[in-house]
């Protein structure tokens, strides 16, 4: 757990990025601030011409009381191929891979038995909004594989400066909040809450071998360090730890709401330069305030051939 003390430093400093944002003097345009992040990240001619790329690097990911290392391996055919292969020394068992094509499940080994189409379908989701909240981090856009539709909200106050903040929605009503530094205009955190009833799968942490996967740290009991207070949007309904008192119905019985649902967050760090882009080489995973990963990059390939097996179904 110690390894983690750097990142828990990260994450203080950060929180105050999760309060609400204050309201701006004058309501920007999303797409200004969306061109302003490309640009930062190496410009939309440079952005516009990766096809493909590949990535490789370790996952430290805490399970109980364990951290478990994790080494990986990424490839990327834009806009609507993926996949993970997921390998922990410390097991006997073989790597595991995840992934899509299209709309098409890749997964190996496969599941011993056949997967319903419900499940394999939220599966899939799943993997697309991994894939979304990555894209995000290194190119400020998404992709037809997990189209998304941008708004500002406003301003974020923190320790080391202001964040503009967008809200993206993308399919299955999920929506992700979008934090970009307002000097940097580097990409600095993407927050999310899973659907009302669903603690994990789509809109909640990925349920790979990797982040998210059972035995990872649970959420917290009651709102993340810095969150809105009851009655903000975003915050705690009434009732729940650090929110007001339960309305009051009937007989003095309270009302019954529903439990607190944990926020995920996904941090981006130290950007470094890639054939003239900038990408993350840092990925901090937390749930509220609790670091669940760390994920540092060894480093990326823009623009390799990929051989086609990678992203071929298995039978």
């Amino acid at each position: 757990m110690r390894g983690f003390a750097h990142c828990a430093a990260v994450g203080v400093m950060a929180a105050g990025l999760v309060a609400p944002p204050a309201a701006a003097a004058q309501t920007k345009d999303p797409a200004s601030v969306l061109a302003a992040a490309r640009e930062a990240l190496g410009g939309e001619k440079k952005l516009a011409a990766i096809k493909s790329f590949t990535a490789t690097g370790r996952t430290r990911q805490v399970r109980g009381e364990n951290l478990v290392p994790i080494e990986f391996e990424i490839f990327v055919e834009l806009p609507d191929k993926y996949l993970r292969k997921d390998e922990i020394p410390a097991q006997e068992s073989g790597p595991t891979a995840s992934g899509f094509t299209g709309d098409e499940l890749l997964q190996d080994p496969l599941p011993a038995a056949p997967m319903p189409d419900p499940a394999r379908k939220a599966r899939v989701g799943t993997l697309k909004q991994d894939f979304a909240r990555l894209a995000l981090g290194m190119f400020a856009g998404s992709y037809p594989a997990y189209p998304l539709t941008f708004t500002y909200v406003g301003q974020a106050e923190a320790p080391q400066g202001k964040a503009d903040v967008l809200d993206a929605k993308g399919p299955d009503n999920v929506t992700l909040r979008y934090f970009i530094n307002s000097q940097t205009h580097l990409p600095i955190m993407v927050t999310w809450q899973p659907p009302a009833g669903r603690g994990g799968g789509p809109g909640g942490m990925p349920m790979r071998g990797g982040p998210g996967a059972p035995g990872a740290a649970g959420a917290p009991a009651g709102p993340p360090a810095g969150a809105p207070p009851a009655g903000v949007p975003g915050g705690p309904p009434p009732g729940a730890p650090g929110g007001a008192p339960p309305a009051v119905a009937g007989r003095g019985a309270p009302e019954t709401t529903p439990p607190v649902r944990p926020e995920f967050r996904l941090y981006f760090a130290d950007y470094r330069d890639v054939d003239g882009l900038q990408l993350p080489f840092r990925l901090r995973r937390a749930t509220g305030p609790d670091t669940t990963e760390e994920t540092q990059f060894d480093g990326y390939k823009l623009n390799p051939r990929i051989d086609p097996k990678k992203f071929q179904l298995r039978k």
